[in-house]
């Protein structure tokens, strides 16, 4: 009786912990990153699962550029700075997901105009590409490289059920440049290849 009522606190403990790591996987994120004395502090309250607002505060800017603020879809994983466009002056890029049943990563990317102002950098929606798209179905991982964006994700038969990448999955890997677009700086899929994940 007594083994069976500590087999019992334990999975409820190993539960517990389970659900913690889940909720701080999304915790508030309050963050500076700069590359020398130029940068960006994020900050978004990670509150709500569906939409939240992320503040950006430049760093080292022109003195009139302000906190500014926009409502995002999702929470907020993590961000970096790099010079994607390859200007010269460092851009910000940090990666949100939504609460679906299946996470779909998205990007969102701000570029220093020589330190003065700021522009959005776009991702197109990867259903537009028609290559591209084929076994896509969430699961993304996002990380910058060497100033470019890197998009990971499984590839998935049609009939194939989503579920987190394991050992043997069939994976997908998109390298990323920023070019110019007709409403401004965009990411444009510049390579992309498949592999098994070990």
């Amino acid at each position: 009786m007594h083994f069976r009522k500590y087999l019992l606190l334990l999975i409820c403990s190993f539960g517990l912990i389970g659900y913690l790591g889940a909720q701080n996987s999304f915790r508030r994120i309050d963050t500076t990153m700069k590359v020398g004395k130029v940068g960006y502090r994020l900050t978004c309250s990670n509150k709500n699962p569906e939409k939240n607002t992320a503040s950006i505060s430049p760093v080292g800017f022109d003195k009139n550029m302000r906190e500014f603020s926009f409502e995002i879809k999702g929470r907020v994983s993590r961000a970096e700075v790099d010079d994607v466009n390859r200007d010269g002056y460092p851009d910000l890029v940090f990666y949100t997901y939504t609460n679906d049943s299946i996470p779909r990563g998205n990007v969102v990317a701000i570029s220093s105009e020589k330190n003065e102002s700021v522009a959005p950098i776009f991702l197109p929606d990867i259903y537009d590409d028609p290559k591209l798209r084929v076994g896509y179905k969430g699961n993304d991982e996002y990380f910058l490289m060497e100033g470019t964006l890197i998009r990971r994700f499984p590839v998935y038969p049609a009939e194939g059920t989503p579920a987190p990448p394991t050992s043997g999955t069939l994976m997908r890997q998109i390298q990323y440049i920023v070019v110019p677009g007709e409403r401004g700086a965009k990411f444009k899929a510049a390579r992309s290849y498949e592999y098994t994940k070990q």
